[in-house]
């Protein structure tokens, strides 16, 4: 289904019938990719799945990019227009970071949280890192007093920034820059929706040790690890997960 959603043109698709679940994408995924978990849950339950804005053949946000607080504003606005509140969430990585700015601020939409490597505790990092984004920040602040000065911050782009990050359109740099800025971990012990977290032993992106972390702070947590999977333990692991999640979400 192709729907408006805050202005922006949003693509969602639905089946099944019963209780309610929302499965939210990672960044720079979309549909697809919760394809396994979609078809197995709605076999049991009304299974809705989302493109993010600026994903899949969800349109982009705005020029100025999009906070975590838009995208669970746009989120919450989705919900509501399918009148599917109170819901369980699937999230996986970006989408935990939505996932638990929703649960901790508006925790009357959601019945149960499943988080799968989910994103949104800032990482552990080598020295090299920040001495890196230092040298970034002053030349970038630099630049500004000569001419020329917004060719010299493309290079400086292309110099620090990844290859996945200078091939973003202007709009999802602005987003991602956003996103990435909020430590979502002080939001943590607000959480009160019964959560489940699954992880990858061998996530290189959401490292495991984030899954123990919230494990700690979200008041009853429980934390599955899948033995050798990635950051898309859940894909890699499908029928497995699809279990996990079944017993989490009907369990008598």
């Amino acid at each position: 289904m192709n729907l408006e959603i805050l202005g922006i043109d949003c693509h969602a698709e639905q089946a099944g019938e019963g209780e309610d679940i929302l499965l939210l994408h990672g960044w720079g995924c979309e549909i697809a990719l919760m394809k396994p978990i979609f078809d197995a849950l709605s076999k049991r339950c009304r299974v809705t799945a989302l493109d993010f804005p600026g994903h899949g053949q969800s349109a982009f946000p705005p020029e100025s990019g999009y906070s975590l607080s838009d995208y669970a504003a746009f989120t919450l606005e989705l919900i509501k227009r399918l009148g599917i509140a109170p819901c369980g969430i699937v999230a996986h990585s970006f989408g935990g970071r939505v996932a638990l700015k929703i649960a901790a601020e508006r925790p009357e939409t959601l019945k149960k949280l499943l988080i799968t490597g989910g994103a949104g505790l800032r990482p552990r990092r080598k020295p090299g890192f920040y001495l890196k984004r230092a040298v970034y920040s002053c030349l970038r602040a630099l630049s500004r007093f000569f001419p020329g000065g917004e060719a010299f911050r493309d290079a400086l782009r292309a110099r620090f920034g990844s290859a996945d990050y200078n091939a973003l359109r202007p709009e999802m740099r602005a987003t991602f820059n956003k996103v990435i800025a909020e430590d979502l971990r002080p939001l943590l012990p607000r959480v009160a929706a019964e959560t489940l977290l699954v992880w990858g032993e061998n996530d290189g992106e959401t490292p495991l040790y984030m899954g123990k972390i919230m494990e700690e702070e979200i008041p009853g947590a429980a934390l599955v690890v899948l033995e050798g999977g990635s950051h898309f333990a859940y894909l890699e692991q499908a029928p497995r997960f699809a279990r996990i999640a079944e017993a989490f979400f009907f369990a008598e």
